[in-house]
């Protein structure tokens, strides 16, 4: 293929997530440790930050879409933290139960949490293999 005809994977953008009620879903997810970024309600989305990086999770308001459950089968959005057992016993702390304990991955330990539409996100540790997570600032 020409250069023009092809194209190269450079990143991540940001994750769409659907949910029912835009005001429920930005508390939701600031309790669950994501900062505010920037909301256009005439748009019906919200920016919430992860880290120091540009993308983020981009929270988009259907209006039809109505409280469920996580489906097993749903996808999962993982993001990378120090510690996911830390990070376990904080959302809980904060309000956020966790679907089930850490448990043990190849990389480390992951915690996951759902949001009233069923939108899973994973909070995911490196303790087993450091030299793959980011480094520390």
């Amino acid at each position: 293929m020409s250069d023009d005809q092809s194209y190269e994977l450079l990143g991540f953008d940001n994750v769409l997530l659907p949910v029912g009620d835009l005001d429920e879903a930005v508390a939701f997810y600031e309790l669950a440790g994501f900062p505010l970024a920037f909301r256009l309600d005439e748009a019906g989305i919200a920016l919430l930050k992860v880290g120091g990086e540009t993308p983020g999770v981009l929270l988009r308001q259907e209006d039809e879409l109505t409280r469920r459950p996580p489906l097993w089968a749903s996808p999962r959005v993982w993001l990378e933290v120090r510690d996911a057992r830390i990070a376990a016993r904080t959302l809980a702390g904060a309000g956020v139960t966790p679907l089930d304990a850490p448990f043990p991955v190849a990389t480390g330990w992951t915690v996951e949490v759902a949001d009233p539409w069923g939108n899973v996100i994973g909070f995911t540790d490196y303790s087993k293999r450091p030299e793959l997570g980011r480094r520390s600032a």
